[in-house]
């Protein structure tokens, strides 16, 4: 607890000190329209901050969209630090910042963890990321790590290199029972149980073990099983109240997950896809297949 009071308190001077440390770019964006053929991602990752006096506005579909009036998640608060600040992926609705405090508080208060690590949130006008990422593209979605917060408030430098905790087997067959501790299953409830949370993704092997402890539960029908996500939870919203921009995606199928259908990602095709050498690229996401808003996004000041 004393660790925790520490990291509180210097909360707002790490804060500032991460603001003023990144780099000072062309702080608008150009008000010439911009290409509808160059792949959007680079657009939206040019622009180094929000629109000024926009209302805060999710735009699109979470894998097709953008972002009015971000808002940034301060560095480091009483419950929480981010990650990767120079990748400049700190940014997201009122609605996300609240959820992110309200978890990282409860989880916290619960003597879960003395705080969480955010990974990955939305650019500061949100659209395609130059990543692997497909969605974070509306200012809802999250990546929270399963590592607790250090002790202390991490410096720049920490925050650019340190690594989260892998929860799963190399087989990917199930959970490392080293790592993924009750901690953990008692950390994913505290964040899917939460009425903001549309989905969370998981590792599969991830999901398996849940299903072992908390099969049933009304919280686990939102937990959904993906590629990847071995060392962190992705978070996906709600649309807010009152978003009329913003398309919600549909409807889970009912039940907790538990089922047969869970199998499918543990067998052979699935764990060890072999390659297609007939398979063609996606192509890139451009302006011309985006909401006409998002297009106006890159044009304000």
């Amino acid at each position: 607890m004393k660790a925790s009071r520490l990291v509180a308190g210097a909360f707002t001077a790490a804060a500032l000190a991460s603001a003023a440390s990144r780099p000072a770019a062309a702080a608008q964006a150009s008000t010439a329209a911009p290409s509808l053929t160059k792949p959007a991602k680079f657009l939206f990752a040019a622009v180094p901050k929000p629109d000024a006096g926009s209302v805060s506005a999710p735009i699109g579909r979470y894998w097709n969209g953008c972002m009015s009036g971000a808002v940034h998640m301060p560095g480091a608060g009483p419950s929480w630090q981010t990650v990767r600040p120079d990748a400049n992926r700190e940014w997201g609705t009122p609605f996300l910042l609240s959820y992110l405090r309200r978890i990282s508080a409860k989880a916290q208060a619960a003597g879960v963890w003395r705080g969480i690590i955010i990974g990955d949130m939305s650019q500061p006008r949100g659209g395609p990321l130059p990543s692997s990422h497909v969605s974070h593209q509306v200012g809802l979605e999250a990546d929270v790590w399963f590592r607790p917060m250090p002790d202390h408030v991490m410096t720049h430098a920490e925050r650019d290199t340190i690594y989260s905790t892998v929860m799963t087997l190399p087989s990917g067959l199930d959970v490392d029972p080293k790592t993924f501790t009750q901690d953990v299953v008692d950390f994913i409830r505290i964040s899917a149980d939460d009425p903001a949370v549309d989905r969370m993704f998981v590792n599969p092997a991830i999901k398996k073990a849940l299903c072992r402890v908390a099969k049933g539960a009304p919280w686990m029908t939102k937990v959904r099983p993906y590629w990847g996500h071995r060392s962190h939870y992705h978070v996906r919203l709600v649309c807010p109240p009152g978003a009329k921009s913003c398309v919600p995606q549909e409807a889970m199928p009912p039940g907790d997950g538990c089922d047969k259908s869970l199998n499918w990602w543990f067998t052979p095709a699935v764990l060890h896809p072999k390659p297609n050498p007939k398979a063609k690229p996606r192509p890139p996401l451009t302006l011309a297949g985006m909401p006409a808003a998002c297009r106006a996004e890159l044009t304000k000041p």
